[in-house]
């Protein structure tokens, strides 16, 4: 494999169709060229993957989608380089024609439905999504939408069947493997921000101490600690979780690191092990998803996935795919979801799914009208 010049732009040789972009606090990873991995299960993917990469010894990189489809390219070159400075500008944007699926009434109906469920003691939690739909009569540059997104968490963008490209900038790392050492970093339980220091400050204390939204973050700690002792030894898991922030919202945060029992255990292995967490699905497991399938009113696809990328020794690193988009020429689609618990209010929820559309939003410098 050959290797592309690092440059000063991350952005410089990035290529719609034929790159993957993926930048985390460890450095940045640039492909160009390809040939596509199409179709694949996660659940395979770790015992194909020797195949696929051939005597290159390089490496795949891509998406995995909520329902666990591959859809990873193989490049011809690759480069990394350190990890981003911070974040440039949004570029401002002209208008936007927008459409909200569900509408909010509707979203906070199938939230009330969700409850229903909860009260019957079917499921304990389930995660429903709702998409932002943006159209501009100009085509969609996606550098000017990648260039502010750089630099935050786990920033991405990779092509898609049909052509469009799933953009963000998550704060959650799936899972990652440098060797031995595994770490996840699970985020459940969430506050909007506030533009008041005072108040913010307050929200984030709150949040610390919210009994719904500790225990709704302990489902989801609980779930990644059992599935990473299968492959683990020296499992650290923090009694309690820290507080993280992006612009726009706190989270509860735990780091949980390992060391691996078998070191030819591959990162898409752990992968297939813990996708999808109860911080994108819900718990139990298959009560969640037929809930998901029942009151979500338009399909994930990739959202709530997974991006990243993994190498021939079984290295990589796989973000949740949130805050996050598909763009198209001239749309984009944005994704939000939250965590229906015991002690969920519609209202709440719908403002929070609406403060997570703010990372994208800010990011294509679309401004508080493409949520009128």
């Amino acid at each position: 494999m050959e290797s592309l010049t690092t440059a000063a732009d991350p952005l410089a040789g990035y290529e719609r169709t034929r790159s993957v972009l993926f930048a985390s606090p460890r450095g940045t990873l640039l492909t160009r060229g390809r040939s596509t991995i199409a179709g694949g299960e996660l659940a395979t993917l770790a015992d194909r993957l020797p195949a696929l990469l051939g005597q290159s010894g390089g490496l795949a990189a891509g998406a995995i989608s909520f329902d666990g489809t591959a859809h990873l390219l193989v490049p011809s070159e690759s480069a990394w380089s350190a990890p981003l400075p911070a974040a440039a500008p949004p570029v401002p944007s002209g208008r936007w024609w927008r459409r909200q699926t569900p509408a909010p009434a509707a979203y906070m109906r199938a939230v009330r439905l969700a409850l229903a469920e909860l009260e019957a003691g079917n499921l304990d939690k389930v995660v429903l999504a709702r998409t932002l739909e943006l159209r501009s009569d100009e085509p969609i540059s996606l550098r000017h939408l990648l260039r502010p997104l750089l630099g935050h968490g786990y920033s991405f963008a990779t092509p898609l069947p049909g052509g469009s490209t799933l953009a963000g900038a998550s704060p959650e790392l799936l899972v990652a493997r440098h060797g031995r050492q595994v770490l996840s970093n699970p985020l459940a339980g969430s506050a909007e921000r506030s533009a008041d220091p005072v108040e913010d400050a307050r929200r984030a204390a709150a949040l610390l101490e919210s009994a719904k939204d500790l225990h709704e973050h302990r489902l989801v700690v609980e779930a990644v600690t059992e599935r990473l002792r299968r492959y683990c030894d020296d499992l650290d898991v923090p009694k309690a979780p820290q507080l993280t922030s992006t612009a726009t919202m706190w989270h509860l945060s735990t780091k949980i690191t390992g060391i691996l029992r078998d070191p030819a255990t591959s990162v898409l292995t752990l992968a297939a092990a813990l996708h999808p967490t109860p911080a994108v699905c819900g718990t139990p497991q298959a009560a969640a998803r037929r809930v998901i399938g029942e009151l979500e009113a338009v399909e994930r696809g990739f959202y709530s996935g997974l991006a990243g990328w993994c190498d021939a020794a079984g290295d990589g690193e796989w973000a949740v795919a949130i805050r996050c988009c598909e763009v198209h020429e001239h749309t984009v689609r944005l994704f939000a979801g939250a965590g229906i618990v015991a002690g969920s209010v519609p209202e709440r929820e719908l403002a929070e799914t609406t403060s997570k559309f703010r990372t994208v939003l800010d990011a294509l410098g679309a401004g508080n009208d493409a949520l009128d």
